[in-house]
């Protein structure tokens, strides 16, 4: 198979209006709707870094697209477009049509068209340039967030660092909590129904990629200010808690990452309505801190006392 043949039957599926030019050009050209602003995103998965080069393609083809959906939620925007680059080691028949067929589901699910990108030979590697939507004048940026908001979380979170934990042998899960725990890690879901709701009553936002102590803290330095993040309120799966110390459970909630749950503070009036946001989009919401005069974040206990990390999150140049 040559490279154009696998541009067009492989990639060649999808119809969109608001597509006037797609692959298959020198470039795209979309038209987005009125009264809406673009908002772009780009992220990189490689082999051996991001994923295990044994991990299935189905696999691939979803975490590929959903780490970068999840941008697009936390900016309450709607994904639209999306350009992806990847090198393959080799133009394999069955694994493109496996990779190929559950990317294309995802496309689908929300509502996303393939525009473009570009191919080459070389190490397995993807990037995903996307392309959303949000009404004009707003977005769920990083640098909203005002003393005492309320700190609030999607889902729950540690869940994929355990599951990292496993395959490298560190840890032996039970079966049932090694199945969730696997899910979480290959097959995030972007809360982009959240994003949306909250939208108009959010300060502050992003979503958690490399560990939950480390990102909250690129909201607090965007924002001028510090908080506190009660450990113990952070959710995890119940079963979880059996299977490791709780400084490892902490770890692995804190600065483990790979969670795609969304971070976002919110003022203490909207607490209701955040709990219905959360109902509406069919999301598990915790509030975990507050935002607090300084500079600082302060993790602490439910006792109290103040816990701190080995490291916050991950560093790919760490």
């Amino acid at each position: 198979m040559t490279e154009f043949e696998f541009i067009y039957n492989f990639l060649v599926r999808q119809h969109d209006d608001d597509v006037l030019l797609g692959i298959g050009d020198d470039a795209a050209i979309v038209r987005p709707r009125a009264g809406h602003d673009l908002c772009f995103s780009s992220d990189m998965l490689v082999s051996g870094k991001h994923f295990f080069s044994d991990v299935a393609p189905e696999d691939i083809g979803h975490k590929v697209l959903a780490v970068n959906v999840s941008d697009m939620a936390a900016m309450g925007a709607t994904p639209r477009w999306v350009l992806l680059s990847a090198a393959f080691p080799e133009l394999d028949t069955l694994w493109l049509n496996k990779f190929c067929g559950t990317l294309f589901e995802q496309l689908s699910q929300y509502g996303i068209s393939l525009i473009g990108g570009d191919t080459t030979k070389g190490n397995l590697t993807f990037n995903i340039t996307i392309v959303g939507e949000l009404p004009q004048g707003l977005a769920l940026k990083r640098s909203g967030a005002k003393l005492g908001d309320d700190v609030w979380i999607s889902g729950q979170v540690g869940m994929a660092a355990a599951a990292l934990d496993g395959y490298l042998g560190k840890v032996v899960f039970p079966e049932a909590v090694w199945q969730e725990c696997r899910q979480k890690y290959l097959r995030p879901v972007p809360r982009v129904a959240l994003g949306r709701e909250l939208l108009p009553l959010a300060h502050a936002a992003q979503d958690i990629s490399d560990g939950l102590a480390q990102d909250l803290g690129h909201i607090l330095k965007a924002s001028g200010v510090g908080a506190e993040l009660w450990a113990d309120r952070v959710p995890i799966l119940p079963a979880l808690r059996d299977c490791a110390p709780v400084e490892q459970i902490r770890a692995w909630q804190l600065s483990g990452g790979d969670d795609y749950e969304l971070l976002f503070t919110a003022p203490e009036a909207v607490r209701a309505q955040i709990l219905a946001a959360g109902e509406a989009s069919g999301t598990q919401l915790a509030r975990i801190g507050k935002i607090i005069e300084g500079t600082k974040l302060r993790i602490l206990d439910d006792a109290g006392g103040e816990i701190h990390l080995h490291k916050t999150g991950f560093d790919h140049f760490g």
